[in-house]
């Protein structure tokens, strides 16, 4: 019994002599190939070799060798840009606000064409050419003349254009078109119609005659007389540069009573001038009951 377990001992000892030695390194423990990492962990490190691979090696009874050296891959050139944040796109847009409104282009548009990653060239503003003298255009219409301004007018020459029967509403509308009012004169100083030239006769057929074309019958201011008195006007801008401090009145001739501006006696009586009212009190004329003496 002892020959036999002696000879099958000595066979196992044969048969494991003959193994390969990576067969026997594998017989090395895990715990075993972590501490051979860790006796020598600094020097394992700076060549690149892991606990892990450290510890594969070793139990597969390998020589475990530094790691090879990774080299950095070039940046790609087509990688594509970090995009900007909202509020980095908004802070440019507003920073040039006045140029790309000019140009239309609103921070919405701008907004998402910058997140986009696309580029907004800023508008260029035009350079500034050599200013020219400004030459005013002859067509160009002249300002209009203010309602208070016609009134005045109609008003300095009342009596002449209530005459000629021209209204004051009606000046006022011609005065504001611009439209050129002529102070009504004489009646000798009156414009002459030209006769019109009579119809020539058809050698083959006659031709009826044509209608007489009605004129407007033009109707000249009445005379009235003349004021002879110290102080008194024919016209109101007459007496308002005599006293262009004091108040310009009506004064009726006949019955030696005064009116004021604004009220139907004012320059419509037939025998009548403008005078100064410190004037026309003095040589004992005095005002209608009637009327409101206007403030100065």
């Amino acid at each position: 019994m002892r020959v036999w377990l002696t000879v099958t001992m000595c066979a196992a000892l044969l048969a494991l002599g003959n193994l390969p030695f990576p067969l026997l390194a594998q017989q090395k423990t895990v715990k075993a190939c972590q501490d051979e990492w860790r006796a020598n962990k600094a020097d394992n490190q700076a060549k690149g070799i892991t606990e892990k691979a450290y510890v594969a090696q070793c139990r597969t009874g390998g020589q475990p060798t530094s790691a090879p050296t990774a080299i950095p891959a070039p940046p790609s050139a087509a990688s594509p840009a970090p995009k900007k944040t909202v509020k980095a796109c908004q802070d440019e847009w507003r920073a040039n606000k006045a140029a790309y409104q000019a140009a239309r282009i609103t921070e919405k548009a701008y907004v998402d064409k910058c997140r986009a990653g696309e580029a907004v060239a800023l508008p260029s503003t035009p350079a500034a050419s050599p200013t020219e003298p400004t030459v005013p255009s002859a067509a160009s219409p002249a300002p209009k003349k203010t309602v208070k301004a016609c009134q005045d007018e109609w008003r300095a020459n009342r009596p002449a254009y209530q005459a000629a029967r021209i209204t004051e509403k009606a000046y006022v509308h011609k005065c504001r078109t611009g439209e050129a009012v002529a102070l009504p004169g004489t009646p000798a100083g009156a414009p002459t119609l030209a006769p019109a030239a009579p119809p020539t006769p058809d050698s083959t057929t006659a031709s009826p005659a044509p209608a007489p074309t009605s004129t407007p019958e033009v109707r000249s201011p009445p005379t009235r007389p003349t004021p002879a008195g110290a102080g008194q006007f024919q016209t109101e801008a007459q007496a308002k540069s005599k006293c262009p401090a004091d108040l310009v009145v009506w004064v009726n001739l006949t019955s030696k009573i005064y009116h004021f501006a604004g009220h139907r006696s004012y320059g419509t009586t037939k025998a009548g001038a403008y005078m100064c009212e410190k004037e026309a009190t003095a040589q004992g004329f005095r005002a209608s009951k009637t009327e409101r003496r206007p403030s100065t």
